[in-house]
């Protein structure tokens, strides 16, 4: 089974099978592409690779040292959007963190989630930081965009230079729920 797959199903999940539409409709509305494999991760050389992670859904993350030093966005990871998106539009964030190789004494993380423009002066569309545990969280941020966006023009972007440890990104889906 696909990671989109896996995630369209794994968001869908209610006590019933959510119907096949439901599912078409929720495939159509993810304007990224969820694998971590496929995550642009800045600040670090070399970047670090998706690992097999049968600790969150998908089966895939990624593993993040930080150092805390310098600005939060100097190690970021980048999920680009792949599909235009109109104004107005309702968009959601969905991604899956989690705190690894705490600093002594700490219980949390902080990461930056938020769609902005890919490229100078990279322009927040909508975003949230969170406190992040040291076990798998689904995470959500939620808005409208503000104008269109032609499609490659956005990225879903994580700061996580908020402290010394490592954090670890699972999928992460965006979605279009048109207006």
């Amino acid at each position: 089974m696909s990671l989109r797959i896996a995630l369209v199903l794994g968001l869908l999940a209610t006590p019933l099978a959510a119907p096949a539409s439901a599912q078409d409709d929720a495939a159509q509305q993810l304007i990224n592409d969820p694998n971590p494999a496929f995550f642009q991760v800045w600040g670090i050389t070399p970047a670090p690779k998706s690992v097999k992670d049968d600790g969150v859904q998908g089966g895939r993350s990624v593993h993040v040292p930080t150092t805390g030093t310098g600005n939060p966005w100097d190690v970021s990871v980048n999920v680009p959007i792949i599909k235009p998106i109109k104004a107005g539009d309702h968009l959601q964030i969905m991604y899956w963190a989690k705190l690894e190789k705490p600093n002594a004494g700490e219980t949390t993380g902080r990461i930056t989630g938020q769609l902005q423009i890919s490229s100078a002066p990279y322009t927040v569309v909508m975003g949230s930081t969170v406190d992040v545990p040291a076990d798998w969280h689904l995470f959500t941020v939620e808005g409208r965009a503000d104008k269109d966006y032609p499609k490659g023009t956005l990225n879903a972007t994580f700061h996580l230079n908020q402290g010394k440890h490592t954090i670890a990104m699972g999928l992460v889906a965006v979605f279009d729920h048109g207006q």
